[in-house]
């Protein structure tokens, strides 16, 4: 009787364990192999008593079969130590595994494969060790594979390249070594994303690489040991891509075909021996000659011997007086275009310049203003340094103080760069009117340089700046005025709510116009400006929605401006200039806020850069995508099969949304659901987003690129 009662209460206790569906148990062995000691909220709710284990922490299910079968793990950063354990590839449905920046040891269990519809595998920011499992390629559908930041070692299997359908492939920070197998990558047509960077890889760079047409965003081969020539076949990779080939041994001239055009200087940094543009390193003659053309010289060099010492004079006076001849043409050329009306034109992208015919071309097809009568027009204005003077930037822009005087004034908004006015004058044309600091009356000539270099400014999608004012105790700037507000005004409106006029095709033409803006002010500006506050509320729209970037180079007048011994915050009264102002209006709190500030520009002391503007553009489009700002506390989104965690930072709610793969409806602004054809347009700008928002600041694409790109879409 006692063992029969003792049998009945071992099978009463092990029931509820036998109810467990197979997914559950095999879901038990992880919460096995992790010390739950550094885990103790993560498996809290981890039961062997529940039916199935689709209301467990950090699982996805979906209804399969008419049963509820596990999809997806996310059980990133929370502090699991342990391993990960073979059971999990009996899991046939999973398709997403997010164990990232954990403290997960040991290897990667080649039995995790047998889970054939895997498709997105993160495990970056561990400990794991040993070599990248080759049987990683029987994952059919493999598109996301992230394992970065691990000590992962070995080479690089040539069975990769059977892993036909990776878009994304990140190896960064590990201990892989040996050569970059070649022959791998042409069988890779989905690759978009390509990470080997911080390795010890050895060897020279697979021309291969260049038959990467799918990729994009930046890729990275820096903090290698790769040695050779850059092979020529990179200059056949898409032109929106950035290299990153710093911190390595490579030798030779940096081709210049191709992509290789668009790529600045810190892409080939560190490299010793690497010479050639845009590096600021010229190459010798014996380091940029081929073999074939050494030898072709060295024949040449055997041939002179037998010359005679008259003879080699005379040639060497021959070629030194057809050197100087050729000098004089060019530089009469030179002149004869300097002394010719318009000064030169720009034709192919004139939609990405200035005016017509009054444009000269810089880097990367972006027109560039020539000097214009703003030096002329701001040198006179030194003869007013007593008691101020109005001095017109542009010729065809004129009128007198006493006119600015008089005008209706109504204040537009103030915040630390200043009171702005909208100011009518007597012909009736409206311009903004923005009154600076009431200090700096010792840095007058700082003050006027910065206003030439605003002055030459002259874009299509960037507020032209007419005029300004000087005086002691006066600081005015004078410029168009954009008639229907700012992009924040309406992605935000009086209701909190995008306005009814924001299409799909409307917010890609802001996109456009604000990404060429910035290009300009960053290529083609004359001191390659950097603006530094990039947000919706320095977007202006015109009543087409044409984007103008407004606020650009203020950061520098309003410290010159400011009162000395004072903050430079541009708190003076309203009254006293303009009369009839209507009381100011307070500039939103988002609007005040560090969320569309790169990471590195919040640190003290940093300097300004111009990849904080491609942050803070990626920000916006970001907002643009979704309608969140990224001030919104919290910012949550939900699905059957998936639930995003509240976060308050937009970027990371967007990265983590495509990395759980949260339905694109969950995602975009629910105005945007309507325009199904643009579903395509809309994915392609949030990678162009997430290029932009890279932590790593040399990362992140240049504003020219990504100009260039969005362009495309």
């Amino acid at each position: 009787m006692i063992i029969v009662s003792l049998l009945l209460h071992l099978l009463i206790n092990s029931s509820p364990s036998l109810s467990l569906s197979p997914d559950g148990l095999a879901l038990l062995s992880l919460k096995s192999a992790v010390d739950q000691s550094s885990s103790s909220s993560a498996f809290s709710d981890w039961n062997d008593s529940d039916s199935d284990p689709c209301r467990w922490t950090g699982i996805s299910c979906m209804n399969i079969s008419s049963s509820s079968r596990v999809v997806g793990i996310s059980l990133a950063g929370k502090h699991l130590r342990g391993y990960i354990p073979s059971e999990l590839g009996s899991l046939i449905y999973l398709r997403r595994l997010n164990l990232h920046d954990n403290s997960l040891s040991g290897s990667i269990p080649t039995q995790l494969f047998n889970a054939t519809a895997l498709h997105s595998l993160f495990l970056y920011g561990n400990n794991l060790s040993g070599s990248l499992p080759p049987s990683i390629c029987t994952l059919p559908r493999l598109q996301n594979l992230d394992l970065s930041r691990n000590s992962l070692s070995g080479p690089l299997s040539p069975d990769l390249g059977d892993c036909k359908q990776l878009q994304r492939l990140i190896l960064a920070g590990n201990e892989f070594s040996g050569e970059i197998p070649g022959e791998i990558w042409p069988e890779m047509k989905s690759l978009a994303q390509l990470d080997l960077s911080s390795n010890r890889f050895a060897g020279s760079i697979p021309r291969e690489l260049g038959e990467l047409k799918s990729i994009s965003g930046t890729l990275n081969l820096s903090f290698n040991q790769l040695t050779g020539e850059i092979p020529n076949s990179l200059g056949n990779l898409p032109v929106t891509v950035s290299l990153d080939l710093r911190n390595n041994n490579l030798t030779g001239e940096i081709p210049q075909t191709g992509s290789f055009s668009n790529q600045g200087p810190t892409a080939f940094l560190n490299n010793p021996k690497l010479c050639g543009f845009p590096l600021q390193k010229s190459c010798k003659n014996g380091d940029k000659t081929s073999p074939e053309s050494k030898k072709s010289t060295g024949d040449n060099r055997d041939s002179r011997k037998g010359l005679s010492t008259g003879l080699i004079v005379l040639i060497s006076v021959a070629d030194a007086a057809s050197v100087a001849l050729i000098g004089l043409v060019i530089v009469y050329l030179y002149w004869k275009k300097k002394d010719s009306e318009g000064g030169c034109s720009c034709t192919g992208n004139e939609k990405l310049g200035g005016e017509k015919g009054k444009t000269c071309c810089c880097v990367g097809g972006f027109p560039k203003e020539e000097d214009s009568e703003a030096e002329d027009n701001n040198e006179r204005g030194g003869e007013g340094r007593g008691e101020g003077e109005l001095v017109a930037i542009d010729k065809g822009f004129s009128f007198e103080l006493d006119e600015l005087l008089r005008a209706s004034a109504y204040v537009l908004g103030k915040s630390g760069l200043g009171i702005v006015y909208k100011v009518v004058l007597g012909n009736g044309v409206p311009v903004a009117v923005r009154r600076l600091g009431e200090g700096g009356e010792q840095r007058y000539k700082e003050f006027v340089t910065e206003v030439q270099a605003m002055g030459k400014v002259k874009h299509p999608n960037v507020v032209k700046l007419r005029a300004y004012y000087w005086a002691p105790d006066e600081k005015l700037l004078i410029s168009d005025f954009v008639n229907n507000g700012s992009l924040a005004d309406a992605l935000r409106g009086r209701n909190g709510q995008p306005s009814p006029s924001l299409t799909w095709s409307t917010r890609l033409k802001i996109a456009k116009g604000a990404a060429r803006g910035l290009a300009y002010l960053h290529e083609c500006s004359p001191r390659k400006l950097v603006h530094g506050d990039v947000k919706p509320s320095n977007i202006l729209l015109d009543s087409s929605f044409t984007p103008y970037i407004s606020d650009f180079g203020l950061t520098r007048l309003i410290t010159i401006t400011a009162p000395s011994g004072e903050p430079s915050s541009s708190s003076g009264a309203a009254s006293g200039f303009l009369g009839g102002a209507l009381p100011y209006t307070s500039i939103k709190p988002s609007d005040r806020s560090n969320g569309y500030k790169a990471p590195e520009a919040r640190l003290p002391g940093s300097k300004p850069a111009q990849k904080w503007d491609v942050y803070s553009f990626g920000v916006v489009l970001m907002e643009l995508l979704t309608g969140k700002s990224p001030d919104s506390s919290p910012l949550s989104s939900s699905s059957s099969s998936t639930v995003v965690a509240e976060v308050t930072d937009l970027v990371k709610w967007v990265r983590k949304g495509f990395e759980e793969e949260t339905p694109l409806s969950d995602m975009v602004d629910p105005m945007l659901l309507q325009e199904v054809h643009a579903k395509q347009q809309v994915l392609s700008v949030f990678h162009l987003a997430l290029a932009c928002t890279e932590g790593d600041p040399e990362v992140r694409p240049r504003m020219k690129n990504v100009s260039e790109n969005i362009d495309k879409i």
